[in-house]
């Protein structure tokens, strides 16, 4: 009978749901070029791509003591258990319930002249078991277990975009310590010239207003230098919270940029269905509610439950565990829904919705993927544009610089003509460095949107994840 009822159980085979058409390369790398030899990106700790050793010290500091990430650890080992817990289902249920009690019978009751007095020693133990004919507890098991996967996803998810906003935060900070040290230079270089202006106005040759100006172009530029210090001081309050220690335990040592950022290969499109950790989840989620549908469908047929009982029951300790005292049942029992007002329909079309969700996710996580990187890709090629004609303006600024400094001390010129060859240099030196960490912030960017060093092969369906 069980077989013949087996044999009527739903079938709800999980198949991943085909990926919308990926290009076969990315739009923005027809003109990518990579220096030779060009290694891959690092597994794991790809920030070593940066070759950064103040770098690598702090984003060792998150899998350690970063809270947020061990939040979402503690959310994947809940639902690792309810692996577990839906698991054990498929094995039987034993339970004992042993017990003394003295009773004593009403007088008044059928057949009875005085009252009864007797004592009862009961050791019971129930064996119950449910055969998963239609597959309910098989299904319910699998929901939960690609449940633990998207879960150990979700937690590289957390852990590469926890890494990449360190990594941007601390370019983002090297970038203001690089134009604090242009800021400063500037300073030493206009106290200069405001030493220059003085000599020549106490010798009659510059004016006062001469003074006045380089006084103001030297004092500005003071002030712009210290206000630097309210937007670093803001990075490296974000870095320590990043790193789990608070503001004044952390103090990061001023060092300004000096390299460009590394070629990073973007591979193929196709790639990222097993490196992005986001694209992961969705795909475990549509495994969890593929196999809940399952278990919807499978509420339609009856529960086939196997039951047996037996232990020692006697009226006096010295009696109790003996041949006599032994009790036991046995026997198969259906338990059958007749009618629930559509609630099984109801829940079926409830999952099939839930599945329909889950499978545009899906798709709809593939597509922001290939998004982002496209527009990483697209801003790195333009950075790097702008920053070679930022080069050219820089140079050009400097020229600039250099003659009007010249006609001014051989007295061909005012003084304004060097203020504002000073302001052009000044201005173009910014946007130069600021260009810099932009560059490697989106470097960044185009890490985390490849996935990092995530794999899919990571998350086993016989064990959902373990961290190192």
């Amino acid at each position: 009978m069980a077989a013949a009822m087996a044999a009527c159980a739903p079938k709800v085979r999980y198949e991943k749901p085909a990926p919308v058409t990926a290009p076969s390369a990315f739009k923005e790398s027809a003109d990518w070029k990579l220096a030779a030899p060009s290694a891959e990106l690092p597994r794991g700790q790809w920030w070593t791509i940066f070759n950064d050793p103040q770098l690598d010290a702090l984003e060792a500091s998150i899998d350690v003591s970063n809270q947020t990430l061990r939040i979402q650890e503690a959310r994947f080992r809940q639902a690792r258990a309810a692996v577990g817990i839906t698991a054990s289902q498929r094995f039987p249920t034993v339970t004992a319930g042993p017990s003394i009690s003295a009773i004593q019978q009403s007088g008044n009751r059928n057949n009875a002249t005085a009252h009864n007095t007797f004592g009862d020693f009961l050791v019971p133990i129930d064996v119950s078991y449910e055969t998963d004919v239609w597959g309910r507890v098989r299904q319910a098991t699998a929901a939960a277990r690609a449940a633990a996967s998207a879960s150990a996803a979700d937690v590289e998810s957390v852990r590469l975009s926890l890494h990449a906003e360190l990594a941007s935060d601390y370019f983002q900070l090297r970038g203001l310590d690089a134009e604090k040290a242009l800021l400063d230079n500037s300073v030493a270089a206009f106290q200069r010239a405001l030493d220059l202006t003085r000599s020549r106005f106490q010798g009659g040759i510059a004016s006062q207003a001469d003074v006045a100006q380089a006084e103001t172009q030297l004092e500005t530029t003071r002030a712009e230098a210290v206000d630097i210090a309210v937007e670093r001081t803001a990075l490296e309050h974000a870095i320590a919270e990043l790193t789990g220690k608070a503001p004044a335990d952390v103090t990061i040592a001023p060092l300004p940029l000096d390299a460009p950022p590394p070629d990073i290969p973007p591979g193929l499109p196709s790639d990222l269905l097993e490196r992005r950790p986001d694209v992961a989840a969705a795909e475990r989620r549509v495994a969890q509610a593929s196999a809940t549908l399952g278990v919807a469908r499978a509420a339609f047929f009856p529960r086939l439950l196997l039951t047996a009982g037996g232990g020692f029951e006697s009226t006096s300790i010295a009696r109790w565990i003996t041949g006599l005292s032994t009790f036991w049942s046995a026997g198969p029992a259906l338990a059958v829904t007749l009618a629930d007002g559509g609630r099984r329909r109801a829940g079926v079309e409830q999952a099939q919705a839930a599945y329909d969700e889950s499978a545009a996710a899906y798709q709809a996580a593939i597509l922001q993927s290939l998004r982002e990187v496209e527009d990483s890709l697209a801003a790195l090629r333009v950075l790097r544009n702008e920053a070679d004609v930022q080069a050219s303006a820089v140079a050009a600024a400097e020229r600039s610089l250099t003659l009007a400094t010249n006609r001014y001390r051989g007295g061909v010129t005012s003084y304004l003509e060097v203020i504002t060859a000073q302001n052009a240099a000044l201005a173009n030196e910014r946007a130069a460095v600021s260009l810099l960490s932009r560059r490697l912030v989106t470097s960044v960017v185009l890490i985390k949107a490849l996935g990092g060093g995530f794999t899919a092969a990571s998350l086993s369906p016989t064990q959902p994840y373990k961290f190192q």
